[in-house]
């Protein structure tokens, strides 16, 4: 009994340290918010001057965008949107015309690897109120630098502020 009581004990231990991660320190922690917050911010320097130079340093070739939209039947789904589309937009848009995306809030929980931020705005085109939303963005941090791995957002043209 005491050998297979051991047995569990080292098992035990081993998954435990293996399994374990790192600890974080709170300083840790608001530093990555601060970074991941940066990074949203820059993504959207480049979304109102229509650098999409700018907005590639900030997300992954693979990043996902999605919103949701009501259907006509009243109910809601998930439209993705290509990503290259999106950006031939930005690049293509004329020039007297404004995009203007005011984030309203940030709530960003973010450890060294992977963060989530969940931002709600209201958008301007041209200067005139157009809708409000949140978006909700995914980053992970690959080593250098956190990029932005999925944008999720919702429009809405009642409702708000």
């Amino acid at each position: 009994m005491h050998k297979l009581s051991i047995v569990f004990l080292t098992l035990f231990l081993i998954g435990t340290s293996v399994y374990s991660q790192k600890d974080t320190s709170q300083d840790d922690v608001s530093r990555y918010k601060e970074e991941v917050k940066q990074t949203i911010l820059q993504f959207f320097e480049g979304f109102h001057s229509g650098d999409t130079i700018k907005i590639k340093k900030t997300i992954d070739d693979n990043m996902v965008m999605k919103t949701i939209a009501e259907t006509k039947d009243g109910g809601k789904k998930a439209v993705q949107t290509d990503v290259n589309k999106f950006l031939k937009a930005i690049k293509g848009r004329p020039a007297g015309q404004r995009w203007d995306e005011r984030l309203l809030l940030f709530k960003i929980d973010a450890d060294s690897t992977i963060a989530n931020a969940w931002t709600p705005y209201e958008f301007y085109f041209n200067d005139k109120f157009s809708h409000c939303g949140v978006n909700v963005f995914q980053l992970f941090n690959d080593g250098t630098s956190w990029k932005i791995i999925s944008i999720a957002d919702t429009r809405n043209r009642e409702g708000c502020k």
